[in-house]
């Protein structure tokens, strides 16, 4: 049977495409898929912090492929193909304002209106930053935060909110990412607007790549 494997962050830059199709035989898993990548290209036995996809929904590693799957390799994620449901939920690629972010869910039936904005500092693990490259998968991505989302509207009497993530090349002073959340009172704001930002770095497909004045290197940055 024939997979394409999707590449992301440093495995990508490893094997120097963004995809890979591999001829495996029926009943072969995504660990197999990976063991076959590794010999190919030499990367070596399968990271723990690693995580898998199939058709862009997450998988087990011990999972049985089909044909014709598409098969992610997920590195651990830093933390929208624009995506709508309710409130907003997207990637951009483009400068995000959080001001017309928040005044776009804000509405005269909310008592609070909590915004949090990621921005580009330009020190980090005692280097110079320069600048910010993101990465995302961007459909799997999407769905994702959607699924933030409405996790946050069931914990708590959230009226709308907001998830916007950047994508691309990110100079220091910009922003990253922006949530926004309104609601009836402040304490649900604050609360749901804290678990979505946590929750966006633990389990959305984004890479963040930190460029230094010397060298650069792709971050583990989950909670």
């Amino acid at each position: 049977m024939n997979v394409r494997v999707v590449l992301f962050a440093k495995p990508r830059e490893l094997v120097g495409r963004p995809n890979v199709d591999l001829a495996l035989p029926a009943g072969a898993t995504a660990a197999d898929a990976w063991s076959q990548l590794s010999t190919r290209y030499d990367l070596g036995p399968l990271p723990r912090s690693f995580r898998c996809a199939v058709n862009s929904e997450y998988a087990g590693w011990d999972d049985p492929l089909k044909d014709g799957d598409e098969l992610a390799v997920i590195p651990p994620v830093s933390g929208g193909a624009v995506g709508q449901r309710r409130g907003i939920v997207t990637l951009r690629d483009v400068p995000l304002d959080p001001i017309a972010i928040g005044e776009g869910i804000r509405s005269d039936a909310d008592g609070a209106l909590v915004v949090f904005q990621g921005i580009v500092r330009s020190h980090s693990r005692g280097k110079q930053v320069r600048a910010l490259v993101y990465e995302a998968y961007g459909s799997m991505a999407v769905k994702q935060m959607e699924q933030l989302a409405d996790e946050a509207r069931r914990r708590w009497p959230i009226l709308d909110l907001a998830i916007v993530h950047r994508t691309g090349t990110l100079q220091v002073g910009e922003v990253s990412v922006v949530i926004a959340v309104a609601a009836s009172h402040r304490g649900e704001a604050f609360d749901a607007c804290e678990w979505l930002i946590d929750e966006l770095k633990h389990t959305v497909p984004i890479w963040k790549k930190e460029v230094y004045t010397e060298g650069e290197a792709w971050i583990d940055d989950r909670p």
